[in-house]
């Protein structure tokens, strides 16, 4: 049997898929495991099964040992796995994308209706026990049908958020490294055009793009004062692909309508400038946030897992 240490809490079912093959020590702690403990726990390892709040680079591998054969990213994105180091001591790391595709998109559909229509002002009034009352212009909000979306990054996600806003009746326009399926570009009628074609010209600008050197801050000070007054920024991806303090600043001035972000630059502190901002959405990373999303992506990691272990080709390898 070999040792798999699991960095975080995930769905039991995955956890007995593992334990039913190889001894696993999984870290059950209400809070994030400490860097200390981690690092000590993960010593002689012949697999770690890691959440995005860890950083897995090459102190840690180092730390585990040569023994070591597989990195389990229980997330679609791996920008806190150091994937050259793993590469270079013959370590396999995967991730899980595809099952969490629906669900993100959900969020981001879900980020577009309540900022564009200002649901969470309203929630927020509620709440507060202020005097309302219904009026022709009492917290006037801005339709979908006949906009544009502009979606950064046409992969799994950012396809399935296009067939969502397709159905409440807006164009697509959307930049990626590379032409898409024409199947799957057809679905939503989408248009490939450079990015500053699509900040320009979209209504709302859906960010779904992985994070990387490329891409951090990507959407900085020139790029929100490229973009409509009246259009919006939706970040589903990655906090530090957007400027957070000139997103603060953007939005202050007026130099775009609102935004909604369920990332954040430094997760889980959120700019102050944003926080008291009226015209923004904030909601803490829930876009894979539903029971059978998150049981899917802890069990693909599994499959990862046994499947390397097994001197397996894995399911979804990195490198």
């Amino acid at each position: 049997m070999s040792r798999v240490v699991v960095t975080g809490r995930i769905p039991e079912t995955a956890l007995e898929k593992l334990r039913a093959e190889h001894e696993v020590d999984a870290w059950e702690g209400p809070e994030s495991i400490g860097r200390e403990e981690l690092l000590r726990r993960v010593a002689g390892a012949d697999a770690v099964v890691s959440l995005l709040t860890e950083r897995i680079d090459a102190e840690l591998l180092d730390a585990a040992g040569p023994q070591l054969k597989v990195v389990a990213n229980v997330a679609v994105g791996y920008d806190n796995i150091d994937v050259p180091a793993c590469t270079e001591r013959g370590v396999v790391a995967t991730n899980t994308p595809g099952v969490l595709t629906e669900a993100t998109a959900d969020i981001a559909l879900g980020l577009i209706l309540s900022v564009t229509r200002r649901l969470g002002e309203g929630e927020r009034l509620i709440r507060s026990g202020q005097a309302w009352k219904w009026g022709m212009f009492f917290l006037l909000g801005s339709s979908l049908q006949g906009k544009t979306l502009g979606v950064v990054g046409m992969g799994g996600i950012g396809q399935a958020t296009a067939r969502r806003a397709k159905a409440f009746g807006m164009e697509i326009v959307y930049q990626s490294r590379r032409e898409i399926d024409p199947v799957l570009a057809d679905e939503p009628g989408a248009r490939r055009v450079e990015l500053d074609e699509l900040l320009a010209t979209s209504d709302i600008v859906s960010l779904h793009c992985p994070y990387g050197p490329a891409t951090h801050h990507l959407i900085g000070a020139e790029q929100l004062a490229a973009m409509k007054s009246s259009a919006y920024l939706i970040n589903t991806a990655r906090g530090p692909i957007v400027d957070e303090a000139a997103l603060a600043s953007a939005l202050r001035d007026g130099q775009i309508a609102g935004a909604g972000l369920d990332v954040f630059e430094n997760e889980p502190s959120v700019h102050p400038g944003l926080v008291e901002l009226e015209n923004v959405v904030l909601v803490p990373h829930l876009g894979s946030a539903t029971v059978e999303t998150r049981t899917a992506m802890a069990m693909l990691a599994a499959d990862n897992t046994l499947a390397v272990l097994s001197d397996e080709q894995p399911p979804a390898p990195i490198n």
